[in-house]
């Protein structure tokens, strides 16, 4: 899941529990990992240069990727209607000139709708890109969940036909299906790879029981879960420390806090319910809306001191975090692609993330993070 939610979504005039269900359905030993990121934050190469970028590389397991990554969720799904298609193409190979290597889709994503774009967009510069999608919901009409091992193989092959390609870089199971042991996930993805069909596996919104569980039968790449200022629990639930311990990289979705960081949101903003899941959540609810201020006030003011926005601040913040962290922002905007780009130029140094973190230990974050049809579906190994 990524996000782009600096906009007012229209109003489709689905039914909000369709929305509501379509909407749910879309959106790691320590001596070794200190030599799996040795590599980490590399020059980017001599094409990306030449673009006058200064995008930098970086390592998940063993894929190397741009450090700030495209999520192309938002364009086709979920955050309002989605774009239109030219303009969808244009925003990702806008990002590609930019600098940007690695994109993110998923099955469920219109669904199919987001893969088909990025397939479109990206197949005249394939191998200059690492593309990743995401397989797991059953796509039905309800949020359950299906990876079966021949689910897999099905989607794999659907995935494939709609990004126009031979290979995805990084396939995700989408959410940890409790029905199916999470060895048998892992020894499917295996047989992809062993075929060329996969190149890279990950997992989303896994525990860090199941990364282990998963990892000792096929090398995880990457992890992706939610993690921003206001969302820190992958620092806290062991999923950050099993990442670093067994190499793994880590990339955070919702990095701006759902669009809630840009500091372009207060306690009068209207959302549609209609079209928007997070009227859903708690922590967009107008209550938690306008109690959650305080973070967005400390954004601004730290924001106008570096010279910069407080979207590139917390993405800035998260960059700095772990060399093998890296956020995938989302957006259908070519002004919030630059924005966002931007942030490679703030420099964090370790004053600034003291004060940061200083800061950030004083306020407290009001609401949960998702509603609890979405919250089922977070593996906790509860």
């Amino acid at each position: 899941m990524d996000e782009d939610s600096r906009h007012e979504v229209d109003p489709s005039g689905i039914g909000r529990r369709d929305f509501l269900l379509r909407s749910a359905m879309s959106g790691a030993a320590v001596p070794l990992a200190s030599m799996a990121w040795a590599t980490s934050s590399t020059p980017a190469t001599a094409a990306t240069q030449q673009t006058g970028s200064i995008m930098k590389t970086r390592k998940l397991g063993t894929l190397e990727v741009s450090e700030l990554g495209a999520g192309a969720m938002s364009i086709s799904a979920n955050y309002g209607p989605a774009a239109d298609k030219a303009q969808g193409i244009g925003t990702l190979r806008q990002a590609h000139e930019n600098g940007v290597t690695f994109f993110d889709t998923a099955e469920v994503y219109g669904p199919y709708t987001s893969e088909e774009l990025v397939g479109e967009a990206l197949q005249s510069i394939r191998n200059e890109v690492k593309i990743a999608t995401k397989f797991g919901f059953a796509i039905d009409g309800t949020i359950g969940l299906d990876s079966r091992p021949e689910r897999i193989k099905r989607v794999v092959e659907a995935s494939l036909k709609r990004l126009r390609t031979d290979r995805i870089d990084l396939l995700y199971q989408h959410r940890v299906d409790t029905n199916v042991p999470i060895e048998d996930v892992a020894g499917t993805v295996k047989e992809l790879i062993q075929q060329g069909k996969v190149l890279h596996f990950g997992l989303s919104e896994p525990s860090a029981e199941t990364i282990r569980k998963a990892h000792a039968v096929q090398a995880l790449a990457a992890i992706q879960t939610e993690y921003s200022m206001m969302e820190r629990d992958p620092e806290k639930n062991g999923v950050l420390a099993a990442c670093e311990e067994l190499g793994i990289g880590f990339v955070p979705w919702g990095p701006v806090g759902m669009g809630y960081l840009t500091g372009k949101m207060d306690g009068k903003t209207k959302l549609n319910p209609k079209t928007d899941i997070r009227t859903s959540f708690e922590r967009f609810s107008p209550e938690n809306l306008a109690a959650n201020m305080p973070i967005v006030d400390f954004l601004k003011q730290f924001a106008i001191k570096k010279g910069a926005t407080p979207t590139q601040i917390a993405l800035a913040w998260l960059l700095a975090q772990k060399p093998f962290i890296v956020p995938i922002p989302g957006t259908r905007n070519a002004d919030h692609l630059t924005e966002n780009l931007g942030a490679l130029r703030v420099q964090l140094c370790a004053a600034d993330l003291q004060e940061i973190e200083t800061a950030l230990a004083k306020i407290a974050i009001h609401g949960g993070r998702m509603n609890d049809m979405q919250m089922e579906l977070v593996d906790t190994n509860a």
